[in-house]
């Protein structure tokens, strides 16, 4: 393929969600060079994941038109895939790679047919043949190495790991490396870097830079964009807006943008004051432009000026007082059959303090924070929390959430007003602060 082909394009694509008919993505028109690496930004609810499934063909509810070019193939990762449960790691690992282990068996079948004595072997030496040349082509007497080297890279579990028992984090990795394995034309990754490890983060880096294909990729981490995109495309307000370069460069021009629309909006409300003065004189005055002039004067006011919303505000009010014990780990120790993750630990958080927990994937931070929480015990060693400490925890995978809920009732409970630190406010608009 050409470095110069459109590979997928957009035409006037917008996409609306009931009930209130909001608007995601609003009138993009795009086109996608073949090998082209791109970083989609925008704030949470942009339609970042929707732009993603659409391309990936995934969202019909779409208006406008999206063209692929002849013969493509599309892959995506989405942020919560689907796996195989009955199956284990390897197994869906392979999936990517079904059609060449599907021939590397045939090819062991009739290998093993030429102990038959009563065997035809004119046609199995034809068919053997025959495959061993298709294998060639694919390099497929390596696959085994390969699926290793990329299973590893990622930090997947053991090949033979029921899916059934892996993690969130664990699903996503397993999904991004059967993702990779495939080669599809157009890559599609939705946070491509969540549950990596550092190392696992630059050895992405690394094949995603020499990747052919085109590489959409939707994350916040601006370390990853910086070292692998050449293009990002904003979603603001509905508009998908392009820049060249990657996230530095990026942030340089969208400032020069913000400062140019604050500009604009200055002058309009300066005219607008000036033409209010001017339909305040006395109708006498006025005769002159009259009609016109009143008009423009209400085609400047309806003319409404969609503000930036960049800055998300949390409010998170003060806690309890807290004693001077808040949680304390006395020599713990866990492990999991024959592997050790915890190994005599000992430390006690101090009230007020911002702890950060670093490690690489099954270094046991989650064990750990499971531990505090009263949902695992240890092996060994004694937790201690304060008597004034309420915990809270989030995990990976949200298990606390009611999926039956709508986002409002699950934050609220249902509640018109909710308290916030002895602060009344409407439950509403405390969610859409968050831009739910």
């Amino acid at each position: 393929m050409s470095d110069q082909q459109v590979i997928f394009s957009m035409v006037r694509v917008s996409r609306t969600f009931p009930p209130n008919n909001r608007q995601v993505i609003r009138d993009i028109s795009l086109g996608f060079f073949y090998g082209a690496k791109i970083g989609v930004l925008g704030l949470n609810g942009a339609g970042k994941s929707t732009l993603l499934r659409i391309i990936a063909g995934r969202d019909d509810g779409y208006t406008g038109e999206v063209v692929f070019a002849p013969g493509y193939s599309v892959g995506l990762l989405e942020q919560e895939p689907q796996l195989d449960a009955n199956k284990t790691v390897k197994q869906v690992v392979e999936e990517a790679v079904q059609p060449i282990v599907d021939m590397l068996r045939q090819f062991d079948e009739v290998s093993s047919k030429f102990s038959d004595p009563d065997a035809d072997f004119d046609a199995l030496i034809a068919e053997q043949g025959r495959l061993q040349e298709e294998l060639d082509k694919h390099d497929a007497w390596t696959l085994d190495n390969r699926l290793e080297v990329a299973m590893d890279a990622l930090r997947c579990p053991p090949g033979d790991t029921p899916v059934k028992v892996l993690s969130g984090g664990e699903r996503r990795r397993v999904a991004l490396c059967r993702l990779l394995l495939t080669e599809p034309d157009i890559l599609l990754l939705d946070e491509p870097t969540n549950h990596l490890d550092a190392e696992s983060v630059a050895w992405l880096e690394r094949h995603l830079r020499d990747y052919k294909g085109t590489v959409i990729a939707v994350t916040h981490d601006r370390y990853f964009l910086d070292n692998v995109a050449g293009w990002i495309l904003e979603l603001d307000r509905g508009y998908g807006i392009p820049w060249r370069g990657n996230y530095s460069s990026w942030l340089e021009q969208k400032q020069e943008r913000i400062r140019r629309e604050e500009k604009s909006e200055t002058k309009r409300l300066q005219t607008l004051e000036r033409e209010l003065e001017w339909i305040h004189m006395s109708p006498k005055a006025r005769q002159a432009k009259g009609k016109a002039r009143v008009s423009a004067y209400e085609n400047l006011l309806s003319q409404e000026y969609e503000k930036l919303r960049e800055d998300l505000e949390i409010y998170m009010p003060p806690g309890p007082r807290l004693g001077g014990v808040v949680i304390e780990c006395e020599k713990l120790s866990k492990a999991y059959g024959d592997r050790l993750l915890i190994d005599n630990l000992s430390l006690n958080i101090p009230p007020g303090s911002i702890v950060g927990m670093v490690g690489p994937n099954g270094a046991g931070k989650t064990t750990l924070l499971r531990m505090i929480t009263g949902q695992e015990q240890p092996d060994k060693g004694s937790i201690r929390i304060g008597e004034t400490v309420n915990l809270a925890y989030v995990d990976q995978s949200r298990e606390t959430l009611n999926a039956e809920n709508s986002v409002w009732q699950e934050i609220t409970g249902g509640e018109e007003q909710i308290d916030l630190g002895g602060r009344k406010r409407n439950s509403r608009d405390y969610v859409v602060s968050f831009n739910f």
